[in-house]
């Protein structure tokens, strides 16, 4: 698909391929990749013939991570040449920094949380080298997948800052505390055999088996789950690991059941079982959602 000069947007019968597309960079991270993931994910919410969206890189690299061009200023927002200017910024008058000021909010943060509120299973094909924001930016897709010659670094201590794009609240609940805190202490690089252990990422694959892989795991999915079941699984899990108890669960589980049970779907579900063959689910995303969805109040940055 057309529009974007740093990330390709491929459609694939009810696959969308996501490629970032700096290859002569690493496919290092930019404001404008920034821009162009979020458009390209608001684009596969809304197309009903998108079941699954695959993530990857062109060429060797993955995500070299944050695109290092303006040397010492590339993490001082404010001062760099690109910086916004005239009432855009963030300090104030008396030097004082204004933290609720949209200015400061982290680039990757804003591509995680877009991806989280996905309506469509998200899964990486991690092809080569994903350092900084090449690995956090995974954090928020459902399943990662790696080739033998990806590796991974939660590097930002080594470059004088912190972890970022929200990975602080995803990382620790994909691979637990311990792991998580290791990775980022150390700032080393790893390979995809730590990575598999380490519950990082779900499988290993010679390099030209990792996207049939991921597309069969995509097609596996499209071809016999009911779409508006999969956007509200995604969103009840994700969301589900910041409860307070499991009446939290019990509470959306009932609307959902409920909900589901009285569908076109919940009859084509059961009936096509019955009678041993595919299933043609009738509700869709763009439709179909229940009315409690969504039921969770929308956060905004402060």
């Amino acid at each position: 698909m057309t529009g974007f000069t740093q990330i390709a947007l491929e459609m694939d019968g009810p696959v969308a391929t996501i490629t970032l597309d700096r290859e002569a960079k690493l496919n290092a991270f930019t404001a404008t990749m920034m821009g162009e993931l979020i458009e390209a994910f608001d684009r596969t919410d809304a197309d009903d013939a998108v079941r699954a969206v695959i993530v990857t890189g062109r060429g060797r690299a993955f995500c070299a991570g944050a695109d290092l061009s303006a040397g010492a200023a590339t993490f001082d927002y404010d001062n760099r040449a690109d910086a916004p200017r005239g009432g855009e910024s963030p300090v104030r008058a008396d030097g004082s920094v204004d933290y609720g000021h949209d200015a400061v909010r982290d680039g990757g943060g804003r591509v995680t949380l877009r991806i989280f509120e996905s309506l469509k299973p998200v899964i990486a094909a991690v092809n080569g080298p994903a350092v900084g924001i090449g690995a956090t930016m995974q954090l928020a897709m459902d399943v990662r997948m790696a080739s033998e010659t990806a590796r991974f670094g939660f590097v930002f201590a080594r470059r004088g800052i912190v972890p970022e794009a929200a990975s602080s609240w995803f990382l620790p609940r994909l691979v637990g505390i311990s792991q998580a805190l290791e990775w980022c202490f150390s700032g080393r690089v790893f390979g995809a055999d730590e990575a598999l252990k380490g519950g990082l990422v779900r499988s290993v694959h010679a390099a030209a088996d990792l996207l049939p892989a991921a597309r069969a795991l995509a097609q596996e999915i499209a071809e016999n789950t009911a779409p508006v079941s999969v956007a509200l699984t995604r969103q009840m899990l994700w969301r589900m690991l910041g409860a307070a108890s499991p009446w939290d669960a019990h509470r959306l589980d009932s609307r959902a059941i409920w909900a589901r049970g009285r569908s076109g779907d919940a009859k084509e579900g059961v009936v096509s079982f019955l009678e041993k063959r595919v299933p043609s689910y009738p509700d869709r995303v763009s439709e179909n959602m229940p009315d409690f969805f969504p039921w969770w109040e929308e956060e905004q940055y402060k």
